[in-house]
């Protein structure tokens, strides 16, 4: 990056290429919208560019990226006019082979759900859970992204999980019968990283 904010604008290609793939995971895992996704990517880069003289050698280049990527992604809905709608979008789940299809079925579905409560928490808990659980973001890192401490981090992480559990448990098991004498929980499955 010190590259680019030093005018070799060339480099940002490298960038791009290094960085484009986990921004793009980011903002899709936030927003909800692939579409909305790809086009704020670019509008990042082209954030970073034009702002390239504002980083600073001390930080950490993807801790001001994502700091890039919140604001595009606010501005972007700001133009529009509408708030963070969140399509529920259901990804194929990879299944392994041979495994038992009441198995793969049980693991789809609180795969689904764990994305449709992901996708019900608000902003700030959102992008807390996608960047130390999908990005696997150190706290400090995150802390200095939102300007905040590492305590403060950690309890705000600690929030965002208990709220996602309650999101998921509200859900519930759409196979699960509503007599709960006859229906065994499922029980809160651990947010995996990516």
């Amino acid at each position: 990056m010190r590259a680019v904010r030093n005018g070799d604008c060339g480099q940002l290609g490298r960038l791009f290429e290094r960085y484009h793939a986990p921004l793009f995971d980011f903002l899709s895992r936030t927003t909800g919208d692939r579409a909305a996704s790809e086009d704020l990517v670019q509008d990042v880069f082209v954030r970073i560019l034009k702002y390239r003289h504002t980083y600073r050698d001390d930080s950490c280049f993807e801790t001001w990226m994502f700091r890039i990527a919140r604001n595009a992604r606010a501005d972007y809905f700001r133009r529009r006019g509408t708030a963070f709608t969140v399509p529920i979008e259901e990804e194929a789940e990879p299944t392994s082979r041979g495994a038992d299809p009441a198995e793969t079925l049980d693991h789809a579905t609180n795969a689904a759900r764990l994305r449709r409560a992901l996708k019900q928490l608000p902003d700030d808990k959102r992008d807390l859970l996608v960047l130390a659980r999908y990005r696997g973001m150190r706290y400090e890192q995150i802390g200095a992204l939102l300007e905040i401490d590492v305590g403060t981090v950690k309890v705000r992480v600690h929030r965002a999980m208990k709220q996602l559990r309650q999101q998921f448990d509200q859900l519930g098991h759409p196979f699960e019968s509503k007599d709960a004498s006859c229906a065994a929980k499922t029980p809160s499955p651990k947010l995996d990283r990516r």
